[in-house]
């Protein structure tokens, strides 16, 4: 499978790309930016240009999934989170239609199902991700939505904790390399299509606690 991935030098996106080299898929880097390109193949990606406040749709031509991991950043103002987190997420949601690719894979957030949650400082973050969440699922791709708690850069453990959506309470905070490892194991397991998973730091194997019977 060809897997277009946006954000993909971002923490979880580096993940992402070997762990898709690793499962046999052809993973193809969606950057801002030509001096990303030498990272995006250090890790086995296609590098692209993309941005997603300009043009990117080309950079999806001949993919069959979209992984969005893509983020304005903390350092940035809300005008970008609204710009890339939500209008970015819309827009890729839109050419995927627009292309025929079926199957997309959101990173979202942690208690975007609850954005007035505390703390206040976050909630137009939630938000932006709960907006970008919902466009999603009413559209007809084959969505997972995955909501990881708190990211950590730890090795990965290669086991998680997985609550779907309304069943059950939260856990420990989760590396980036696990969430990456669960982007992977979803576009291999079709039961999680339609379903919005929070992730945390657990025991169970990821291709265990990702299907629904087991979450």
């Amino acid at each position: 499978m060809q897997v277009a991935v946006i954000g993909a030098n971002g923490g979880i996106g580096r993940e992402v790309l070997p762990r898709l080299v690793d499962a046999g898929h052809d993973p193809i880097g969606v950057v801002r930016d030509e001096s990303q390109f030498d990272a995006v193949r250090d890790r086995g990606g296609e590098p692209r240009l993309g941005d997603l406040e300009g043009e990117f749709a080309s950079a999806f031509e001949g993919s069959d999934a979209v992984v969005f991991t893509a983020g304005s950043g903390g350092d940035t103002g809300w005008d970008k989170t609204l710009t890339v987190d939500l209008w970015g997420a819309r827009r890729s949601i839109d050419a995927c239609v627009e292309h025929g690719i079926d199957r997309f894979v959101m990173i979202s957030a942690y208690q975007a199902s609850e954005p007035l949650a505390e703390p206040e400082a976050l909630r137009p973050y939630r938000v932006a991700k709960r907006c970008a969440d919902d466009y999603l699922e009413w559209s007809p791709l084959d969505a997972t939505i995955l909501r990881p708690t708190t990211l950590t850069d730890e090795g990965g453990t290669g086991r998680i904790s997985a609550v779907f959506e309304y069943r059950g309470d939260g856990g420990a905070d989760i590396p980036r390399a696990d969430v990456a490892q669960t982007v992977v194991a979803c576009l291999a397991n079709e039961e999680t299509i339609g379903e919005t998973i929070r992730l945390f730091g657990g025991d169970s194997p990821i291709e265990q606690a990702i299907r629904p019977d087991d979450g």
